[in-house]
């Protein structure tokens, strides 16, 4: 299957999130770097281009760069905080330039949480109005959330208002918070254990499954997962053998991803596992988090492949 390809357009953002892993750093990406990029990923066969930063709708030439990728052939998405795209008319111009897809960041339907989050009072107020664009615009759009302490006790919450308040949003991807990035480990309270998180994430899990939504988790393991291991990004690329291709606007630049992205540190519970081979296992595994939170799943590894390929063919 072909892989959806990353693009940073710009290392400015308009927020403060204390978990940013990709912090300002004042880069700007240069038109003939980003369009060399969409030619690569076009001769490759990518099914897309997804636009990130920093915040991509700082980028002035963002709209000229979808357009661009759609005269490739390459569908394009954007992962914003939707604060600029609460314009209307310049989320218009978005899609009338190409953009099909958008995922806007939503930590928390407690205002003051996502304030606190995004160093953004109108955060909150101004992804709502992100939201309520794309449906009136008819633009497919999800949901991305990063778990973190402060979050870690309303994930349900988050996906039961967001649910009947948008109905039309029916994708969902949680983050687990990376606590070794740049912001993040300056802010070390943010990081949840993973027991403080189990039961609300479960709880979304589950809502979001009744009503026929989908979802995605990242670096949470499946012990964590329970019946929905097949959901998790990590396990989905290595059934899969997955690839995926980045442009970084900082020292590490153009990365190329395989399988052993996709992989973490294992615990002493992890050789017991059943899904040991289709589970990445815990990130910053003895540094931010502990193998005393692992342990065992009995579930068959080969139902969770068949769920991953059944859901990737339909």
């Amino acid at each position: 299957m072909a892989e959806l390809a990353y693009l940073q357009v710009t290392r400015v953002c308009n927020q403060k999130c204390q978990f940013c892993s990709n912090p300002e750093n004042g880069r700007i990406a240069d038109w003939n770097d980003a369009a060399r990029f969409v030619d690569d990923a076009a001769a490759r066969g990518a099914a897309g281009i997804i636009f990130t930063g920093g915040e991509p709708t700082l980028f002035d030439k963002l709209p000229d760069i979808i357009a661009y990728a759609r005269e490739r052939g390459l569908p394009s998405r954007l992962i914003t905080n939707g604060q600029r795209t609460a314009r209307r008319d310049y989320l218009r111009g978005l899609l009338s330039a190409g953009l099909e897809h958008m995922h806007v960041s939503v930590h928390s339907v407690r205002a003051e949480v996502q304030g606190e989050l995004t160093g953004n009072p109108r955060s909150l107020e101004n992804a709502w109005k992100s939201l309520e664009n794309a449906g009136a615009l008819g633009l497919r759009v999800d949901v991305n959330t990063v778990i973190n302490s402060l979050n870690a006790d309303h994930l349900s919450l988050n996906v039961r208002v967001l649910t009947r308040r948008f109905p039309f949003v029916t994708h969902f991807v949680w983050n687990n918070i990376d606590p070794s990035m740049n912001r993040a480990s300056a802010h070390r309270r943010l990081v949840p254990r993973l027991r403080d998180f189990e039961v609300e994430l479960h709880r979304a899990m589950n809502w979001l499954d009744a009503r026929g939504r989908t979802f995605r988790v990242e670096r949470v393991p499946l012990c964590y997962m329970s019946e929905h291991a097949h959901r998790s990004t990590e396990t989905r690329k290595i059934v899969k053998s997955e690839t995926r291709d980045i442009l970084f606007l900082d020292e590490k630049g153009l990365r190329h991803q395989d399988l052993r992205a996709w992989t973490y540190g294992k615990g002493p519970a992890c050789a017991a596992c059943s899904l040991n081979a289709v589970c990445a296992g815990l990130y910053q595994l003895g540094v931010y988090y502990s193998a005393d939170e692992l342990c065992p799943s009995f579930e068959s590894a080969d139902a969770v492949r068949a769920r991953v390929n059944e859901e990737s063919s339909s």
